[in-house]
């Protein structure tokens, strides 16, 4: 039996990359994991095929997020997916874009587009969820080692929609502490996922300086920022809460 059997967790963006990891894994352990997805509905149903093939039971709920109320959305996809039993207990905010466009570049509109989806929904659904949330829950919010680096710059606008999450999850641990629900936020480096195969993959030059910006020598997988997040999830994480949690392989040690 797994440390999560008996448990129902919705994990955003988990179509791909990290998000699909983490799903996978909170499978493994028993819980019944909602696969969310924005618009690769296919690759939804491929992560949900996944953690059946392992044993696991899940289902994919889809919703564009970043848009006026995509919160309420999910959350009526979700309710009706579950039926009668809409307790949650674990909550992963993974969804989120990056942004194209340097300091000197970036407009109105692409700059509200990533404070929307990194930001706004995750704070939205947490406090959508929060009536669905079972006491002694866990939210699990996926930031950035760039909220602690100025590392790239071009990357300004992200690293403050992620240092912004990284605030909300130590204020909500507060708020929803004497519930014995604990929140925190776990920081991902360079991690091996498609979003990054253009030139991660694809130039070993590029791969060996990525690599050589953790202290263990490679580049991170999904599959290790899971293996935290189910941590945290479990009753062995029931101590931790308000935290940022470096899972950057040693990138800003």
């Amino acid at each position: 039996m797994g440390v999560l059997e008996g448990k129902t967790a919705l994990v955003t963006g988990a179509s791909r990359g990290i998000g699909r990891g983490i799903a996978e894994r909170l499978g493994r352990e028993g819980a019944r994991v909602a696969v969310h997805y924005g618009s690769n509905e296919a690759a939804a149903k491929e992560t949900v095929e996944a953690i059946a093939a392992a044993g696991g039971e899940a289902f994919a709920i889809g919703q564009e997020l970043g848009v006026p109320g995509d919160a309420a959305a999910l959350w009526a996809a979700f309710d009706a997916a579950v039926g009668e039993d809409r307790g949650l207990d674990i909550l992963v905010n993974n969804a989120g874009i990056g942004v194209s466009s340097s300091f000197e570049a970036i407009g109105e509109e692409e700059y509200d587009r990533v404070f929307a989806v990194n930001t706004k929904a995750p704070f939205f659904l947490a406090q959508l969820g929060a009536e669905r949330l079972r006491d002694g829950g866990r939210i699990v919010n996926v930031s950035t080692g760039l909220s602690h680096a100025a590392m790239m710059p071009d990357l300004m606008a992200y690293a403050m929609t992620k240092s912004a999450l990284d605030i909300f999850t130590r204020y909500l641990s507060k708020v929803l502490g004497p519930r014995g629900i604990t929140v925190n936020a776990v920081a991902p480096g360079i991690i091996d996922t498609d979003m990054n195969a253009a030139w991660l993959r694809d130039d070993p030059e590029a791969r060996a300086q990525a690599a050589a910006y953790s202290a263990l020598g490679r580049v991170g997988t999904p599959q290790d920022i899971a293996a935290v997040v189910a941590f945290l999830a479990s009753d062995d994480g029931r101590w931790v809460t308000g935290q940022w949690i470096d899972a950057t392989g040693g990138s800003l040690a």
